[in-house]
């Protein structure tokens, strides 16, 4: 079964996304890596050079928090994922406000919570669907903004992904891609790594190949660490570090 459709899963991404700092209750030292989907935009996105119609696509969503912040900025946001579960999630935070969840505290014992749409947003403009990264429908059209977080160590063929991405943002857009780089072959053959290898004698680091597939169309503008923080139960807790890189598609 797929993981990120299990009951376990939904949970833990419900409270990475909505949950509030004292939900999550953060060890010593590591309130630095709290709101993690928001910060993928608040620090990643220039809002000025935004038109008042932008356009902006979340691609890898999850349940849907990064979306409604792109929403902040944008006439319109939509949110795709692969898994049915956290879009069906996404869209009941969007169009009820709110959504009940149970948090993982120690053993079987939980805690009733919920995750709620986040205040100041037209959800009227967020927009949810189930999709393949690698295989989007041809009608999405061109976005202002493109943000892809935390997938692409997650897909099987991730240059088949990249090479999409320039029909998808509009000249002069932004790119926004963010990853930890955790390269498995449960995920993505290592025939199919971007980086995280060694190739004639010499180390390939990911963002060397995000720069090999995309420089022929984007301009790297800047690269910058953004931890992030996932609670499993009250004493065990995922710190990582994901790199964002924010790129500009080169005008025509």
């Amino acid at each position: 079964m797929n993981i990120y459709e299990t009951d376990k899963l939904l949970s833990e991404y419900l409270l990475f996304h909505y949950g509030t700092r004292a939900e999550i209750a953060p060890p010593a030292g590591a309130e630095h890596a709290l709101d993690y989907a928001v910060r993928c935009v608040s620090e990643c996105l220039d809002p000025r050079i935004l038109p008042s119609s932008a356009r902006a696509l979340d691609l890898g969503c999850a349940v849907g928090r990064s979306t409604f912040e792109l929403a902040r900025h944008c006439g319109s946001a939509i949110g795709i994922d692969y898994s049915r579960r956290f879009i069906e999630a996404a869209d009941a935070v969007r169009t009820r406000g709110e959504l009940p969840y149970s948090r993982a505290d120690e053993g079987a014992l939980t805690s009733a919570l919920k995750a709620n749409r986040p205040a100041g947003i037209e959800h009227e403009r967020v927009s949810f669907e189930t999709g393949d990264a690698m295989a989007l429908r041809a009608d999405l059209g061109e976005f202002d903004v493109v943000l892809a977080a935390n997938l692409i160590d997650r897909l099987s063929d991730p240059s088949q992904f990249l090479k999409r991405l320039p029909t998808l943002v509009k000249a002069d857009g932004t790119l926004i891609l963010t990853s930890p780089y955790t390269w498995l072959e449960e995920f993505t053959p290592r025939e199919n790594w971007l980086g995280g290898f060694e190739r004639e004698g010499m180390r390939v680091a990911t963002l060397a190949g995000l720069r090999l597939a995309l420089e022929a169309d984007f301009t790297l503008i800047d690269v910058r660490d953004l931890p992030f923080l996932i609670r499993e139960h009250a004493r065990k807790f995922q710190l990582s570090v994901a790199q964002a890189s924010i790129w500009r598609r080169n005008g025509e």
